[in-house]
């Protein structure tokens, strides 16, 4: 995998439960940049969802500067994220790896109780839900294969060609990443 010495704006894109934000936090503290959690933009308090332009604009704003990381896929500002990025981070891992990941983050969460963003936590009625528009756990099942396609069909479309795509297919290659990238000088 070879990037840029000098990519300094990085999109993290992957299932639920792949380790995005935890892949994009350690690649921002590394590089020096903003972690830009979009789940934490759009996801308001009382689980209310942002307002589509709204979101757009939060987006922009945020991405305006000249080194960031990005976590999240939402399709309404991939064309903001995506033209602004100079890298994407695609965590391809295994079903299993991220049905072991996100089951095992989300019980924690329930169980500790733990905020999200906003002030908004996982229940457990959803944890137990076989509705993937409630269940993260489900969604992330159901939407493994999709996913998968969706970031495969990007990676080959010539409207990307600017972009490096770098595919991490484990959490080992995903380490590994994140240590061969140079850290930020002091």
């Amino acid at each position: 995998m070879v990037i840029a010495k000098d990519a300094r704006r990085f999109a993290v894109v992957g299932n639920a439960g792949a380790g995005k934000s935890t892949m994009a936090a350690a690649l921002a503290e590394r590089l020096g940049v903003p972690h830009i959690e979009l789940d934490a933009i759009f996801h308001q308090p009382g689980w209310t969802e942002l307002p589509v332009e709204e979101f757009r604009a939060k987006v922009t704003a945020a991405t305006a500067d000249e080194g960031w990381v990005v976590d999240g896929n939402y399709t309404v500002v991939r064309d903001i994220v995506w033209n602004r990025a100079d890298t994407i981070v695609w965590l391809d891992f295994s079903r299993r790896v991220v049905t072991t990941r996100i089951v095992r983050r989300s019980f924690t969460r329930v169980v500790l109780r733990r905020d999200l963003w906003n002030g908004n936590r996982e229940r457990w009625r959803n944890l137990l839900s076989m509705d993937p528009e409630q269940s993260i756990i489900r969604w992330s099942w159901t939407r493994h294969a999709e996913y998968h396609a969706r970031f495969r069909d990007a990676s080959a479309d010539p409207t990307w060609t600017h972009l490096t795509f770098v595919r991490l297919r484990s959490p080992r290659e995903a380490a590994a990443f994140v240590r061969a990238i140079a850290p930020a000088r002091s």
